[in-house]
């Protein structure tokens, strides 16, 4: 019992006593925490700790870590990147099939936010915006003048979910105000924004990009293709620049049978990952081609790479981009994000297709398009140089090129018919893109009595729709040149119909009208009809590698027509 007591007495003093000891040690070897650190692993945690204790003026540290983060990135490979919570908050997610705002399509004229198009199931259509309103007042701020940027637009009207945000329009020519509160809202993202056929056997499916719900709404688009009696595919990948690998491989498995690799992983830190096809596909017997170019990158170049290398696909148009790097994507508690490469990504044949890149040095590699440009690449598929390339062959014993990108087994160059300077500059300048709008709005009511985009399609092609560009350019600046004007007429007339019926009708009807007479889809029917695209001519190579229906009567172009078009699509 004694014993005990002592036992009581005695040990909180020599607990109190512990205490004393470890924070007297505690504070020993705080005195030598930034030397350990100095020589240890965060030496860049330790100069921070130096600047925010010893700078001789005062700094935002947080600031510094900031700025230096992108630089410390930037000596990595080219498509590791630091995300700022600002610009997290910007872009969204759009690769999740949605982004966070209020959901209307706009361009800025006249130093105005007018809006063009209002999105289906956005939370603008639930209050009764409409095409053609334009915005005056957000939130009790004027918002018109000559400091309106996209940049503005786009950090005012995209915001955090269920956030609020007061709009004051004027509408039509009536001289009120028309007050509006959207609730934020997620504003759907289509990444297959259309699907139709070509003809009564042939279906065409474009893929803007992969994200969450590409592969839902490609085997939607299948689904209703197939119901329409398509037995052959053209999937087009032109300028799509990538996104989510497993959205690229589970379209992929819709082609290849049971067993046949989609593509294999491998990094430092992560072991060899094999994928297969697990036969359960849905198109594993129907001609396929698929269409990409310089722009085609990253997941795209999977589907191309794994439909290549089984000889199950037919690759039609030019060399793809050259992407064959994974990243992953970490996120840090206030919200930015490092997006960093963990590994490379290998076709069925061992290929890995990255293009050559030096650590922290991007100018090169940023300038490899204008490069390929510039020795002809977009024109000729004898200007590609194959002799320093690593040699590959397909199931078939096809031979096939790594390092590079992904070599089309059919090239078509850029068609470039009705491309003039004085075409290069109405579409540089938005000029056809503003101008379809204008006439939309003049035009609304009369075209608002068509039911189907065919029917104003054929309103349309009576209208002198280049003749109104033309002047409507001229007032704004852009010279008339008769010569070239007549040159580029059918384009110019093409693709103002097309602008005018995504206005009105979206995006099924204008890629029908803008595509009508584009060369690597008509390049492309060819082959189907002549059935080169069935797997046994694949295999046999029966396919001739180079269009024998090129045409070239202008300038080569750095971006396509549809590229123009695209950059110009503002959403928020």
């Amino acid at each position: 019992m004694k014993s005990n007591k002592r036992i009581y007495i005695w040990l909180p003093l020599c607990i109190a006593f512990s205490i004393a000891i470890g924070i007297l040690i505690g504070n020993m070897f705080s005195v030598f925490t930034p030397v350990r650190k100095m020589f240890g692993a965060n030496k860049l945690e330790t100069v921070f700790e130096y600047i925010n204790r010893s700078y001789v003026d005062t700094v935002n540290v947080n600031e510094l870590v900031e700025d230096a983060i992108p630089s410390i990135i930037a000596g990595l490979d080219p498509h590791s990147v630091y995300i700022s919570k600002e610009n997290m908050e910007l872009s969204g997610d759009e690769l999740e099939g949605h982004f966070s705002g209020v959901g209307v399509e706009f361009i800025i004229k006249n130093d105005t936010v007018n809006i063009v198009n209002v999105l289906p199931g956005g939370p603008s259509e639930a209050v009764g915006i409409i095409p053609g309103d334009r915005l005056v007042y957000v939130n009790d701020s004027l918002f018109v003048g000559k400091g309106l940027g996209e940049e503005k637009v786009f950090r005012t009207l995209r915001g955090k979910k269920d956030t609020k945000v007061k709009i004051r329009i004027k509408r039509g020519t009536s001289e009120d105000l028309i007050d509006f509160e959207v609730t934020r809202a997620d504003v759907p993202v289509k990444t297959v924004p259309a699907s139709y056929m070509l003809d009564d056997k042939t279906g065409y499916i474009k893929v803007t990009k992969f994200g969450s719900t590409t592969y839902n709404e490609f085997i939607t688009a299948i689904a209703k293709l197939k119901s329409l009696g398509c037995e052959s595919f053209i999937v087009d990948l032109q300028q799509n620049t990538g996104g989510y690998m497993g959205a690229a491989i589970m379209m992929t498995n819709e082609f290849l049978t049971n067993g046949n690799m989609i593509v294999y992983t491998e990094g430092r830190s992560y072991p060899r990952e094999n994928v297969f096809a697990d036969g359960s596909g849905t198109c594993k017997d129907n001609q396929l081609i698929v269409l990409i170019d310089e722009g085609s990158a990253s997941a795209s170049e999977i589907f191309a790479g794994a439909m290549q290398d089984n000889d199950r696909g037919l690759i039609v148009g030019r060399r793809s981009f050259g992407k064959g790097l994974v990243q992953n994507r970490f996120t840090f508690k206030d919200g930015s994000a490092l997006q960093l490469t963990i590994a490379r990504y290998h076709t069925p044949s061992g290929r890995c297709i990255q293009k050559a890149y030096k650590k922290g040095e991007r100018k090169d590699y940023d300038m490899d398009l204008l490069n390929r440009y510039n020795r002809g690449e977009f024109s000729s598929r004898d200007s590609i140089k194959l002799d320093n390339l690593p040699l590959f062959h397909t199931l078939a014993g096809r031979p096939v090129y790594g390092d590079d990108g992904i070599l089309s087994d059919v090239f078509v160059p850029r068609d470039t018919v009705g491309i003039n300077s004085y075409y290069l500059r109405v579409a540089n300048s938005g000029m056809m893109r503003e101008y379809s709008y204008v006439y939309t709005e003049k035009s609304r009511e009369a075209l608002m009595k068509y039911k189907t985009w065919q029917e104003a399609d054929k309103y349309l092609s009576t209208q002198p729709l280049v003749d109104y560009l033309v002047e409507y350019a001229y007032a704004k600046g852009i010279r008339r040149q008769p010569y070239l004007i007549a040159e580029s007429r059918k384009l110019l007339q093409t693709q103002l119909q097309a602008f005018v019926i995504r206005n009105i009708f979206g995006e099924e009807g204008f890629y029908q009208v803008f595509q009508r007479d584009d060369l690597i889809i008509k390049e492309s029917m060819r082959l189907i009809k002549s059935n080169k695209a069935t797997k046994d001519a694949i295999r046999e190579g029966l396919y001739n590698t180079v269009s024998d229906n090129m045409r070239m009567t202008g300038p080569g172009l750095i971006l396509s027509p549809m590229q123009y078009f695209e950059r110009q699509i503002l959403v928020v």
